[in-house]
């Protein structure tokens, strides 16, 4: 790595450790929110931008890992189904459970392809919603179910303050950390899955079947196996997400959340880790900005004021750049950073030959 480019990186982790004792509640949750919408949309980008698999139903998998986590964590003491597993075998097996999920539907997903492989996930969000909604022992019904603060090495991630520097840590600058190195970590391996022999497989899978097939590649595994790798960081985010709202609803797991990631790795930039990171971030706050300054900004109403909401705005804005980048950047916002960092050369493209 060049060493500008490793003074940046160095600057900006230093930066990530010490936002929890500057800032405030609020932009500690949506920096939350956004790391738990990167890992989801990583795994999104495994699955659709490296392997070419379109999914219209992540928001299935974020929903069986917040749920899984509070079955498996919860007590039983609010009427609700609850095993009262420590917290952190709780979240892992609530991953484990996603990637079950997704490894029985993965022989569906290794015999279909593009509109028919959408059609056959967006069909897991009617069947999420109808068991959500009407599990009332599992999932609370409309009213969802309260989340159990995780704990791991003597450290609840709740509001029980925690001294550090004179500064009180809450239930967000704990879970901050515990995010960033959640991100980091799916990051790194989906960086490495897409450098090596897996990430050639996929994407030779993507670019022509047939031919992938021909040169030895198992096809039906590899799509199969990238769907269950998916579901799986998909039930990491859904974990991550249901101990920052602390509380899950069925609403929220719906089929504007699984468009909502789409749109995430386009904008972001398919198979790139960096993009889905970066798309993460603007799908996941603008709607959060919006409805934060929604009182200076025209055209955006408050919530329940009449009007465009935040939340609609925030919509036509991604909606519109999911357009603007498929006609004039492809490649997404992980492109833009490609090209400033691809070495210039001093002869024009056709000196060469």
């Amino acid at each position: 790595m060049p060493r500008p480019r490793r003074y940046l990186w160095i600057a900006g982790a230093v930066i990530l450790l010490a936002l929890p004792f500057y800032l405030d509640r609020f932009w500690l949750q949506a920096g939350l929110f956004a790391m738990a919408a990167a890992i989801g949309a990583i795994g999104l980008n495994l699955l659709t931008g490296a392997t070419g698999q379109l999914s219209m139903g992540h928001a299935f998998f974020l929903a069986i890992g917040a749920y899984g986590y509070c079955v498996f964590a919860g007590d039983g003491e609010d009427g609700l189904t609850g095993l009262g597993l420590p917290t952190w075998i709780a979240a892992a097996l609530a991953v484990v459970v996603a990637g079950v999920a997704g490894g029985l539907f993965s022989p569906i997903a290794g015999r279909l392809r593009g509109a028919y492989l959408g059609i056959a996930t967006l069909a897991l969000i009617f069947i999420g919603q109808h068991v959500l909604f009407n599990a009332h022992d599992l999932t609370g019904g409309s009213n969802g179910r309260d989340v159990p603060p995780l704990s791991v090495f003597g450290i609840t991630f709740d509001d029980s303050e925690l001294v550090v520097a004179a500064v009180p840590f809450g239930a967000s600058e704990k879970l901050w950390y515990a995010g960033l190195v959640l991100l980091v970590g799916c990051g790194l391996f989906a960086r490495g899955v897409l450098r090596g022999r897996p990430g050639r497989a996929m994407n030779a899978i993507r670019d022509h079947r047939i031919a992938a097939g021909v040169i030895g590649v198992p096809v039906a595994r590899y799509r199969a196996g990238v769907f269950v790798l998916s579901s799986m960081y998909a039930g990491l985010a859904g974990v991550l997400l249901a101990l920052v709202f602390q509380r899950t609803v069925p609403d929220y797991f719906g089929m504007t959340l699984s468009l909502e990631y789409l749109a995430m790795i386009v904008i972001g930039g398919l198979g790139s880790v960096a993009g889905a990171v970066a798309g993460a971030a603007v799908v996941s706050l603008l709607p959060q900005l919006l409805t934060r300054y929604s009182d200076a900004l025209p055209l955006v109403a408050a919530p329940g004021s009449g009007g465009i909401t935040p939340g609609e705005a925030s919509r036509y804005l991604y909606g519109a750049a999911v357009v603007a980048v498929v006609l004039f950047l492809p490649g997404g916002l992980a492109s833009i950073a490609a090209r400033r960092s691809r070495p210039t050369s001093g002869h024009t493209p056709g000196e060469e030959r």
